[in-house]
């Protein structure tokens, strides 16, 4: 409650393998939020304190229209760990009912949820094509795909992979590699409106990975990170497509299927409920 005793509205604390997320859910008002106000929810030591404010705008294509802000108040297209979170919201209330459209950035995008003592437990997300030609992607100078290509100031091969938001994933990178070069990769010039970065090792039953968020920084997990992680992957022959491939991130497991063609890619991973409370008015001015 802030110094008045005047309260916004109520917010819930969701995180999917660590990777945190503020939600609101405005299908009532259809008003979003600020930049200033998604900074200060995202605040560790003054706000609230998470990687990202999700925000439920009414849509008419599917049950809700789902807008991720990232900590530093800049607008994502899509996110994975995300959604699944959405999805728990919206169907935690809803026992009888197993599947769930939600309007994201990259489209509409179908779930699937898994439940646990009638809540939902798990949830698989279809997150549609991955593409390595797009507007927001670098490419080759002959014009072709950046694929398995060389990045100024890193050693590891770099490959493009759009899933709604843009990736730049580095194979054979440990995971140090996007603590050190993440802020710089975040910015390069190729990719118009920024990047995430992924670190990519072989694991023994998949892919181990570490990413730097655009606009977020170092997070514990990043579905969309983990599905470009697999794209990359199944491309350069390391992992099978059309089977889930275990990838193990900092704060835990998700599981990858590509087709491949890359027409479809499917993501399954937990969403867990943190907290709900009332939020202060002084974090919406």
């Amino acid at each position: 409650m802030s110094e008045s005793g005047r309260t916004a509205e109520r917010g819930f604390k969701y995180e999917g393998l660590g990777n945190d997320f503020v939600l609101l859910d405005r299908r009532a008002s259809g008003q979003d939020i600020s930049p200033r106000t998604a900074r200060a929810l995202c605040d560790r030591r003054r706000g609230v304190g998470a990687d990202g404010v999700l925000v439920l705008l009414p849509s008419t294509a599917a049950a809700a229209r789902m807008v991720v802000h990232n900590a530093d108040g800049s607008l994502a297209e899509m996110c994975g760990n995300g959604l699944r979170c959405v999805v728990k919201h919206l169907l935690d209330g809803h026992p009888a009912e197993e599947t769930l459209a939600v309007e994201t950035g990259a489209g509409v995008l179908l779930s699937r949820v898994e439940r646990r003592d009638g809540l939902v437990d798990e949830v698989e997300v279809e997150l549609g094509p991955a593409r390595l030609s797009a507007p927001n992607l670098p490419s080759l100078s002959g014009g072709g795909a950046f694929r398995e290509a060389r990045v100024e100031g890193v050693s590891w091969p770099g490959t493009a992979v759009n899933l709604g938001n843009p990736h730049l994933v580095l194979l054979g990178a440990p995971p140090e590699a996007v603590r050190e070069h993440g802020p710089r990769l975040e910015h390069l010039p190729a990719f118009p409106q920024r990047t995430n970065v992924e670190a990519v090792r072989r694991a023994q039953e998949g892919l181990e990975v570490a990413v730097w968020e655009r606009g977020a920084g170092l997070t514990d997990a990043c579905g969309t990170g983990a599905a470009a992680a697999v794209v990359a992957a199944v491309l350069a022959g390391w992992v099978p497509a059309e089977v889930f491939v275990p990838v193990e991130l900092p704060g835990g497991r998700l599981a990858v299927r590509v087709a491949a063609d890359l027409g479809r890619t499917t993501l399954r991973g937990p969403a867990r409920f943190v907290f709900g409370a009332e939020l202060p008015e002084a974090l919406f001015r």
